[in-house]
């Protein structure tokens, strides 16, 4: 008995293409850096490499898949596609191009409706085939559903790290703190100072724009190193509960994994507290 095989139709492609390469890695870990510049060095000089190519530029991000917000070099790449500076580009799979499902397949049809190809090397797909979207629909809800069990995983072990107390998550450094050999939290005695006289200047009534210009005549620069001290960063200050010598985990979440959005916990998770975490700056009772 015979057997039936798909041939794609041919592609009408120019005869010579403008070729542009998309690399992403989900972090800046040096071992992913090191990939991401590998990636990069090997696209240049392949795409230079082909006669029939003209080399489009490299594209490279450094972050999740699963949305297109925040990737600014993905989004430079589409502009780049929509103005006709790009034919085809190459990645290295589908799910290194997008791991939402719905974001995928909508950039995949808007870049055919521009005559823009995306080669999946690793599946060794053509995107303009009309053939592909099934395939790459099923890729793409793959390399989702692999996103989510990440997620799912991460968050499990964060809260069972929450349970300890003994956690690293409770030592964490903020303005006025330090560590000591042990990797405990411990006052950081210049910092502090300026903590105080933060909440103080609250206390007695002064305003935040104020007190942000009190430090900057001062000469006091910011946790970050800046001249400038805005206001959201003296609200954090003055709504850390480490202050207090206590910690509170968990006060927000992310709801949605493929948005990656912190919402406040109002009830909906566990909230951990640990008392008595280390030396208080600020005396009193809860903030």
């Amino acid at each position: 008995m015979g057997t039936a095989r798909i041939i794609p139709p041919k592609a009408n492609f120019p005869s010579i293409l403008k070729v542009a390469a998309y690399c992403r890695v989900s972090t800046n870990a040096a071992e992913q850096l090191s990939s991401l510049a590998m990636q990069e060095q090997y696209y240049e000089k392949h795409i230079k490499q082909n006669p029939d190519w003209i080399f489009a530029g490299v594209y490279s991000d450094i972050g999740s898949g699963t949305r297109v917000k925040g990737r600014s070099r993905f989004k430079a790449l589409l502009s780049a596609c929509r103005r006709g500076k790009v034919d085809m580009i190459l990645t290295k799979s589908a799910h290194r191009f997008a791991r939402n499902t719905v974001d995928a397949l909508k950039t995949i049809r808007m870049l055919r409706s521009w005559k823009v190809d995306i080669h999946f090397e690793r599946e060794n797909i053509h995107s303009l085939h009309e053939s592909s979207e099934f395939i790459l629909m099923l890729i793409c809800a793959l390399a989702q559903d692999e996103s989510y069990s990440k997620s799912e995983d991460i968050k499990w072990g964060l809260r069972k790290s929450f349970q300890n107390p003994n956690s690293k998550c409770y030592q964490r450094i903020c303005y006025g703190y330090t560590h000591n050999q042990e990797g405990k939290l411990i006052i950081h005695k210049e910092q502090a100072e300026i903590v105080r006289l933060i909440y103080e200047m609250s206390a007695s009534g002064v305003s935040l724009a104020r007190i942000s210009e009190h430090l900057e005549d001062m000469g006091i620069p910011t946790p970050r190193g800046k001249e400038v001290w805005s206001k959201e960063t003296l609200r954090k200050i003055l709504c850390n509960e480490k202050y207090k010598g206590y910690i509170i985990l968990q006060k927000t979440f992310v709801e949605n994994y493929l948005e990656h959005k912190q919402i406040k916990n109002e009830g909906q998770l566990d909230i951990y507290q640990i008392s008595n975490n280390h030396a208080a700056i600020i005396s009193g009772g809860s903030l």
